[in-house]
């Protein structure tokens, strides 16, 4: 067992009335970058993994300990990546003994995930983290197919996703999510349908899933530049969208986000607190910021997060945000989720009515179908899930 426990409610700090905040911690790490992946990861990188612990722990010990005296113990803690999962065991040891350590001080909280790759764990990295209070994990999927697995360029294999999964519930866990992503090159429907049938099979508590996107910088940009990227068709892909739509939910997962699906009682905590204007606290390379109304970025430069971490220079300010900004982007990170926006929250945040600031676009995408009304939300329709950009767009003051 580790020195403390990070997955239980901890105690309050006592300088300040606690409130709901949350800390994103990035460890920029994997062992082979996928081929659609453009988040801030880097392969080859293994002699930068002890200095940048170091300078993680450092950020920690200012940044984490501030807000943890203002605001009371995080309700929520996210390990991403990345990969979190290829750290070596003596430095995620020293990772969440530190985040234990300064942010709960022997205390605990409602929700602690790391994200793991299938092809990276061990019986002995899942056991050291439930030791240490983790309770979720996330594990990137993707898909069932081994072909469709290193044509994206995935190190694991369908059969990896298996054994990791048995290895998590021998170590305890019971909150565990997985990723699927679709209209991959070559996919077809019937291979997405096997997907989802071998995922809710296997149990997972929690689904996301995510259709392709093809981001500048990707060898997939390259490739569809090229020529050479063979993907479904705009129909295919919706098809596979529907199909999503239908299938989870008949299988006893909610669908409480665009991409998001849970058991009952199951949904991310900490996925949430991003959709619903919470604050929170992001440690590491690239890692942001949002605290009282104002966003930050770490630089995204390992070199210069691992000189700058400790004294703040490796973080600046985003560009200021306006109170429009702030209202579109509370309506529209709102309105992913399948309670939408409430009336109440954007009144009490902006001392105005919803009603008063988004007549119009309400009333328009009523008639289309994509938004509908109740007295205390304003909320996507089916229709609008899967038209999502539309309503997003609308909300753009």
């Amino acid at each position: 067992m580790g020195t403390g426990e990070l997955g239980r409610k901890a105690r309050r700090a006592e300088t300040e009335e606690p409130r709901q905040w949350g800390v994103y911690v990035h460890i920029p790490f994997c062992r082979q970058k996928c081929f659609y992946c453009d988040f801030p990861s880097y392969a080859g990188r293994e002699r930068y993994e002890e200095a940048y612990i170091g300078a993680l722990c450092g950020e920690l010990a200012r940044e984490g300990a501030r807000y943890r005296a203002q605001w009371g113990a995080p309700a929520t803690l996210y390990i991403g990546g990345g990969t979190p999962s290829v750290l070596p065991l003596p430095l995620m040891e020293r990772l969440i003994a530190a985040l234990q350590g300064v942010l709960f001080d022997g205390g605990t909280t409602e929700e602690a995930t790391v994200e793991c790759n299938p092809g990276t764990v061990t019986p002995e990295g899942l056991s050291l983290l439930h030791d240490y209070g983790v309770n979720r994990l996330s594990f990137g999927v993707q898909t069932f197919d081994d072909a469709l697995l290193a044509r994206i360029g995935r190190i694991h294999t369908a059969r990896d996703v298996r054994r990791g999964l048995a290895w998590a519930r021998a170590a305890g866990f019971a909150n565990i999510s997985m990723d699927l992503i679709y209209g991959l090159p070559g996919e077809t429907l019937a291979a997405f349908r096997h997907d989802l049938e071998v995922m809710t099979a296997l149990a997972p508590e929690h689904i996301s899933v995510y259709g392709l996107q093809v981001e500048d910088g990707t060898p997939f940009a390259r490739w569809q530049e090229e020529g050479g990227l063979a993907l479904p068709s705009e129909e295919e892909s919706e098809a596979m969208y529907d199909l999503m739509v239908a299938y989870l939910p008949a299988k006893g997962y909610a669908r409480y986000e665009i991409s998001n699906f849970a058991r009952a009682g199951f949904a991310s905590r900490h996925n949430l607190s991003y959709w619903q204007d919470v604050p929170y606290l992001g440690l590491g390379a690239a890692a942001h910021s949002y605290l009282d109304g104002v966003r930050y970025a770490n630089t995204a430069d390992l070199d210069a997060y691992c000189k700058g971490a400790e004294t703040g220079a490796a973080r600046h300010i985003e560009e200021p945000s306006t109170r429009k900004n702030q209202m579109e982007e509370f309506a529209f990170l709102a309105l992913r989720t399948a309670a939408g926006i409430s009336r109440a929250r954007f009144a009490k945040k902006f001392g105005v009515t919803l009603a008063s600031v988004y007549a119009e676009p309400i009333q328009k995408l009523r008639k289309k179908g994509l938004l509908e009304e109740t007295p205390t939300h304003v909320r996507l329709t089916p229709l609008g899930m899967k038209w999502g950009n539309l309503a997003f767009e609308a909300f753009l003051l």
